[in-house]
């Protein structure tokens, strides 16, 4: 049976499904722009007409705050998110949650759902496609329901890329806009299916986390490479 990143691999040009472009590139653009130290980064997460916060001010009290209430039919096909507010302690369950899935017993579309809230209520920055795309199509989830086949996920390390440190100290004060972090975290992905078969594969992402004061962590995406 082949591995879900294989599997991935074969189906995420063939899904049928519109990615939303505009919020992937301003989602990788946010983060790459952390990990290059670019200087613009204040005048990129200012871009709207809109008036923004001081970077030394509080969030605004009209900011949407990310849906602590999972939909009825997300309660069980996605652990529920923590309520942390440390980046990395937040990715490392936002990974397990991305790894792990159940096709026996939920259907994609309950599965989405279920991811849909680990997202950010800042429709600015949250780029749900990304994290779409690391779900198995429809077509790919028919044929992994019809071979019963589920996997779990462990994640065991998490850390900011050497990159985005190195862009932190440099610039201690660019995070203050939207309060982006990168996080790099490894872990196992272990796959069973009908017949006993069994897998597992090392596995490894890098994800892009939002954590303002006063607030829990949420999930903005998924970036297209891992960051070392």
């Amino acid at each position: 049976m082949p591995t879900l990143k294989k599997q991935l691999a074969s189906s995420r040009n063939t899904s049928g499904e519109p990615s939303s472009m505009l919020q992937r590139s301003a989602m990788i653009g946010v983060v790459l722009a952390v990990l290059l130290g670019l200087a613009g980064l204040t005048a990129y997460l200012t871009r709207t007409d809109d008036p923004q916060p001081h970077a030394d001010a509080r969030p605004k009290s009209t900011t949407t705050p990310r849906p602590t209430a999972p939909r009825p039919e997300a309660k069980e096909a996605v652990a529920a998110p923590p309520s942390t507010s440390d980046p990395v302690t937040f990715a490392k369950a936002a990974t397990e949650a991305l790894w792990t899935y159940d096709a026996r017993r939920f259907s994609r579309a309950e599965h989405l759902a279920g991811l849909k809230e680990w997202m950010t209520g800042e429709e600015k920055y949250a780029d749900f496609a990304s994290v779409t795309g690391e779900v198995p199509g429809k077509a790919l989830w028919s044929r992994i329901r019809d071979n019963r086949q589920h996997a779990t996920a462990k994640a065991d390390e998490g850390h900011y890329p050497e990159a985005f440190k190195t862009a932190m100290s440099q610039d201690p004060g660019a995070i203050t806009e939207a309060y982006v972090y990168a996080v790099t975290v490894t872990g196992k992905q272990s796959l069973s299916w009908k017949d006993g078969g069994t897998g597992a594969e090392p596995r490894s992402t890098t994800l892009a986390i939002q954590c303002r004061p006063h607030h829990d962590c949420a999930l903005i995406g998924v970036l297209p490479e891992v960051a070392p």
